[in-house]
């Protein structure tokens, strides 16, 4: 029997079960009941169905894919998210009316654009009323429905975009001076253009954004939670600091599939955080383990969010390869939350407890097994070269056909089920990054991400350490209004070049100091600058490469970059892109454990029933590694070398978390004296020095060696 009664449409809200990352914005759902139940449960259905066909079977043309994305989900948003919440039956009801003729006017702009694109170009792109008012009309749903589901951030930045490249722009003095563009031109680009509302942020995510929300779904609804909560117990519940090893391990395998850190807590914290406290861990430290071990869902292969597809889409780098090369940052980052619960459990007393359902490694894979089929096929079909969204398509039906090996068999009901939780899911999302197209659109226009790189780059006086500060804090200042999918978005045009530039930099200097620059070249340097004749070409002390790039980037801009891909390969130049991009990435994940403003905390604090504020500053000291792995992209060759050159830096780096944790711990494998503690902070800095030398590194080892010998011996004293 299908899903014809309230009663048997899943979740209580538009927030039930599982939300994709604007869940880290509060909102106030509508609460579904009777007839709404079920028609937002059939438009969820239609509207995913729609996605699923398109981007795997059908076509159509991007710019009428990307409305009618905006159109369908933007009515599951009125419908989910209420004008204002209304006390009274009758005052819901008045708003419950606005909100369908909201949404249904929604969908007529997306109507207008299907029937009269060629009408607006056939009379020479001139706006007539009727455009104007099909225009204003989205523009303005848009960002109203950005404003219901996210909060006034992004309206705000789309109006003061659109103010700024329309009205003030040529009225601002300085770098961000901009000669203006006329009101038509700038609503014909953002609404009849691929550049605006239905550009390239919209592209993203009707495809890949979508696809891989309503994938997670079909996990989700398959059972797959339980399975992963099942193996993360099996591996890791015998060991010292089991219940917290779980949630490490089993948040980070829901997270890649959830993409939302906030569901992500609510959904394995209910788990594990009582797991934790059961087993001795103080309550504020587990929610502070599971906040930051949801929030690295996100950077976990092999889906890593939303944030993954908008970064192949800004680096032109492959969404297979940013996968491939993230595997490594992601178990650093795991290993260093799982670094902070073993140092804590030995902190505490604790002891080596065995999983409270006995479940052997057999018994689980022989009861779940069937649920990694999806994501070998999800894998495979990426591997092979298939598109993202195929893969994630023909994923969904794989996801099908393995529930029908165990007992929770998805039929004709579950499927209608899932593809309706996943449109659900994906509503906020999609109408946030519809919205948010319009911002990047501005951005690129009117180049004002040229100016804040340059901008930011002069502040920094050329040191990349106080830029990675400098994004660092723009990151955390824009996650307090905004998804980090969002931020990221936002962020990377203005401050990748910023990153890019100084890192390139880097690479060029150690080409000059080995002496790697082609004679022709630097017998043209020697000619523009004499005092450099003769220098250029052979090896020199890194300090003096630095002197001499100081002197040659002060020379025209064609001419430097000429310079810069003569002396970097093309793959380092590519990857190198991609590390600047990863270096946001990263970073913008920080609000989600990082007070004032720390959502995934505050709900695991909840979940723990510990106090909101003291709980974001455990979760901001496990969750360090979002700050470490960015440093480590930024000076090793964590993602521009190779793969040996990598294995090193992972495996010093694996160290140095341990190091680290047992510095702000105060304990190894037994408590620390305070020298004890010092010197292992230093172990930390040797092992993770920028630049370090392999002699570097091994000494940070022998000392951490040491250290560890130490406290093993004062435990076995007792």
């Amino acid at each position: 029997m299908g899903p014809t009664s309230p009663e048997q449409t899943p979740g209580d809200g538009a927030n039930a079960g599982y939300d994709t990352d604007v869940g880290e914005v509060s909102t106030v759902a509508r609460p579904l009941r009777g007839p709404l139940r079920l028609a937002v449960f059939w438009i969820g259905v239609v509207t995913a169905g729609v996605h699923i066909y398109l981007n795997t079977f059908g076509t159509m043309a991007e710019l009428r894919f990307a409305a009618l994305h905006f159109g369908l989900f933007g009515l599951l948003c009125a419908l989910l998210y209420p004008l204002y919440p209304a006390r009274t039956r009758k005052g819901q009801a008045a708003v419950l009316g606005v909100d369908v003729a909201l949404g249904l006017l929604c969908l007529g702009t997306v109507a207008y654009l299907f029937l009269y694109e060629d009408a607006f170009y056939d009379r020479g792109m001139a706006f007539d009323t009727a455009d104007w008012i099909a225009a204003g009309l989205a523009l303005l749903l848009a960002m109203e429905f950005a404003r219901r589901s996210s909060g006034w951030l992004i309206p705000i930045l789309v109006a003061l975009s659109l103010s700024y490249a329309i009205w003030w722009g040529p009225w601002v003095d300085g770098v961000f001076h901009f000669s203006g563009l006329s009101a038509e031109v700038m609503m014909m680009r953002t609404y009849f253009t691929g550049d605006g509302l239905f550009g390239p942020i919209a592209r993203i995510s009707y495809s890949y954004v979508a696809m891989f929300i309503i994938f997670g779904a079909f996990l989700v609804r398959s059972g797959a939670g339980d399975f992963i909560i099942d193996l993360a117990r099996c591996a890791a519940g015998r060991l010292l600091g089991g219940p917290g090893l779980v949630a490490v391990f089993g948040s980070g395998l829901m997270g890649s599939i959830s993409g939302s850190a906030v569901a992500n807590t609510m959904s394995t914290g209910v788990i594990t955080i009582p797991l934790m406290k059961r087993a001795g861990y103080p309550p504020r430290f587990a929610a502070g383990v599971e906040a930051a071990a949801s929030t690295g869902g996100q950077i976990m292969p092999p889906i890593m969010g939303a944030g993954a597809f908008i970064m192949a889409n800004y680096t032109l780098v492959p969404y297979v390869d940013i996968v491939a090369l993230s595997v490594l940052p992601a178990i650093i980052y795991f290993l260093s939350v799982g670094a902070f619960v073993r140092v804590e459990a030995i902190r505490q007393g604790l002891t080596a407890q065995a999983p409270e359902d006995g479940k052997s490694f057999k018994q689980v894979m022989k009861e779940g097994w069937h649920f990694l089929l999806p994501i070998a096929v999800l894998i495979a079909l990426l591997v092979q070269g298939f598109t993202p969204t195929y893969a994630a398509g023909i994923s969904m039906a794989a996801v099908v056909v393995a529930s029908w090996l165990s007992k929770n068999r998805m039929g004709p009901r579950a499927i209608l089920e899932a593809l309706a939780e996943g449109a659900r899911i994906a509503a906020t999302m999609a109408i946030l990054l519809v919205a948010v197209g319009v911002v990047v659109a501005v951005i690129a226009t009117t180049g004002v991400g040229n100016t804040f790189s340059l901008m930011i780059n002069d502040w920094a006086g050329g040191q990349l350490w106080v830029l990675l500060v400098l994004v660092a804090i723009a990151s955390l200042v824009l996650g307090m209004g905004l998804p980090v999918t969002a931020a990221y978005a936002v962020l990377a045009p203005l401050s990748a070049p910023a990153l890019n530039d100084l890192m390139m930099a880097d690479h060029i200097v150690q080409a000059i100091a080995a002496g790697d620059v082609p004679q022709q070249m630097a017998m043209t340097v020697g000619m523009l600058l004499p005092d450099l004749s003769g220098t250029l070409g052979q090896p020199m002390p890194l300090a003096e490469a630095e002197r001499v790039w100081a002197q040659v980037s002060a020379l025209p801009g064609d001419f430097t970059s000429g310079f810069a891909d003569q002396l970097v390969d093309p793959v380092t130049v590519s990857m190198t892109l991609l590390a600047a991009h990863l270096i946001i990435f990263w970073l913008s994940q920080d609000s989600n454990v990082t007070p004032p403003v720390c959502l995934t905390a505050f709900a695991a604090g909840a979940i723990a029933g510990t106090r909101p504020m003291p709980t974001g500053f455990m979760a901001w000291k496990v969750a360090k590694g979002l700050y470490i792995v960015p440093v480590l992209f930024a000076y090793t060759p964590l993602v521009t070398g190779s793969w040996a050159e990598q294995i090193e830096v992972f495996a010093f780096a694996c160290l140095g978390v341990y190091a680290f944790a047992g510095t702000f711990q105060g304990c190894l494998e037994s408590r620390l004296h305070w020298w004890e503690r010092i010197a292992t902070g230093g172990a930390a800095l040797l092992l993770l020095w920028p630049h370090g030398t392999l002699a570097i590194h091994l000494s940070g080892a022998a000392l951490l060696g040491v250290l560890i010998a130490l406290s093993w011996r004062r435990k076995a004293r007792g």
